[in-house]
Formats: structure tokens, sequence, C-alpha cells
């Protein structure tokens, strides 16, 4: 039977890039999110946080809590294309306008291109 762990890393790391783009201090986030700001030291040492801190991170994250979840036994997947996932949601936003989702598929895209021509050429 499979058991279902937090992706520690990855809701770390989507609280990071949230935090950056908001230009918030880690205080600054706990206040917001209502934890501690140890619970990002834990987090950022690969310790799972307590469930009412991660109930809390997803709904300030506004992500579905399945996503930061695992189980054990699930053989590693391959991850889907990266703009794939992206794309509907950057233009599902409300806050942009057509242009500036364009441009950030662009870019994101751009970034995904360079990323896999130099992964190429480093296992050649």
């Amino acid at each position: 039977m499979p058991r279902t762990q937090i992706n520690v890393a990855g809701l770390y790391a989507a609280l990071d890039a949230v935090r950056e783009s908001r230009g918030l201090s880690w205080r600054q986030l706990a206040r917001e999110v209502g934890v501690s700001p140890s619970t990002f030291s834990r987090l950022a040492n690969r310790q799972k946080p307590e469930v009412d801190a991660f109930v809390a991170m997803v709904r300030w994250l506004r992500v579905p809590a399945e996503r930061f979840m695992i189980d054990d036994d699930e053989p590693e997947r391959e991850e889907p294309e990266l703009l794939a996932e992206f794309a509907p949601l950057l233009r599902a936003r409300q806050d942009l306008n057509s242009e500036d989702k364009r441009y950030l598929e662009e870019l994101i895209g751009a970034a995904m291109r360079r990323f896999t021509a130099e992964r190429a050429s480093r296992d050649e």
C-alpha cells in the first residue's frame, strides 16, 4: 500500500519563488502565511511541516495540496513539458493582458530550449 509523503523540496521551492517575486523576507512570509519563521527553516532542511502548517502554506499558495504529495512506492515519473503545464495557468490569469501572457510564454519557451540544448551538449 502506498504511503503518501509531502514533496518538501517542491513546497519550499514554490514558497520561495512566490516570496521572491513579491519581495518578502522569510519572516514577512511567515506572518502572511500564519506560521512560525522556523517552519521555513525546517523546510529548507528537508523536514516535513506539521499538518496545520502544510494546510496554511498550500492555501496561501492557492495550490491544491495534492500538487505537493508523492507516494513512496510510485516509480519516478517523467515530468510533463513545463510549457504544457505553465501555458494554461498563465492564460487563465486575469491580472495579465494577452501581450504579457504571450511574452511570458515566449520567455519560458526560450529558457526551456536553452536548458534542453545545454543538457544535450553535456550528455554528448
